[in-house]
């Protein structure tokens, strides 16, 4: 059996490569790969990248990481390979241009998986922002508009509008509001300079919060807030859900 023989596509390159080498014999390919001394991954600098990036990110999007969301949708199998060792799975809308992971659900009655997501409730000025930002795009895209944009002056009046009618602390309000509009740009559903005064609403905010979600949060917010109403210019007809998952009750920090 030859050498090229005994090496398979998804060895990796290591201590037998490097022996070859040295006796004169080619490199597998998969040699080139490495980035560091000792280095047995298999995926190339892209790759390793977008794997990075869709671990550390709630969602990437062509617009937000092109080149990352770029090698993903190219060839998602060896991340979504390396995701699913973590109890992990790679979703990617192509339509709308996003990517995202979330936690595998074991089969019914099967053991739980361990997971690298961890609970991190939105606050109620942060739930309240999302609505907003969801209801403004849906209705700017439905008029005709290719691009929706806020400004940050229109985003604290929309979370002021909602503060309880028996507040007093107006500066701890307007703090809170604040630190929302700064947690949500970080998600990356605000595009702009972070000290800007006007932010585009990322189009991932409609494969993040689907309308069902947002019709969920709507009757969460009227049930914690009478001062919730149809002002967002959602027609809201219809049977509140169940059991809805609140934020603040089971809403994970990196995942839809």
């Amino acid at each position: 059996m030859s050498y090229d023989d005994t090496l398979t596509a998804d060895e990796p390159a290591g201590a037998l490569d490097q022996d070859l080498a040295a006796e004169g014999y080619p490199l597998d390919e998969r040699s080139s790969l490495a980035l560091f001394d000792g280095d047995e991954g298999t995926l190339d600098r892209d790759q390793r990248d977008a794997l990075v990036y869709v671990l550390k990110q709630r969602f990437l999007s062509s617009t937000t990481h092109p080149r990352q969301y770029a090698t993903l949708a190219a060839n998602p199998r060896p991340i979504a390979s390396r995701l699913n060792d973590l109890y992990l799975e790679l979703v990617i809308d192509t339509q709308a241009e996003v990517a995202y992971k979330r936690p595998v659900t074991p089969e019914a009655g099967g053991r739980s998986f361990p997971t690298l997501v961890y609970d991190a409730p939105w606050s109620r000025e942060e739930t309240l922002l999302l609505i907003g930002l969801r209801a403004r795009y849906r209705n700017e895209t439905a008029a005709g508009a290719e691009k929706v944009f806020w400004d940050r002056e229109d985003m604290y009046a929309h979370l002021e509008a909602f503060q309880p009618l028996e507040v007093t602390d107006r500066a701890g309000e307007a703090a809170r509001a604040r630190r929302a509009v700064e947690s949500i740009y970080k998600t990356g559903l605000l595009i702009g300079p972070s000290d800007g005064d006007r932010f585009e609403i990322s189009n991932a905010i409609e494969v993040l919060l689907p309308l069902p979600k947002l019709v969920e949060l709507l009757a969460w917010m009227r049930r914690r807030n009478a001062a919730v109403t149809d002002d967002l210019g959602l027609d809201q007809a219809g049977p509140e859900p169940s059991s809805p998952n609140a934020p603040g009750e089971d809403q994970e920090e990196e995942y839809p």
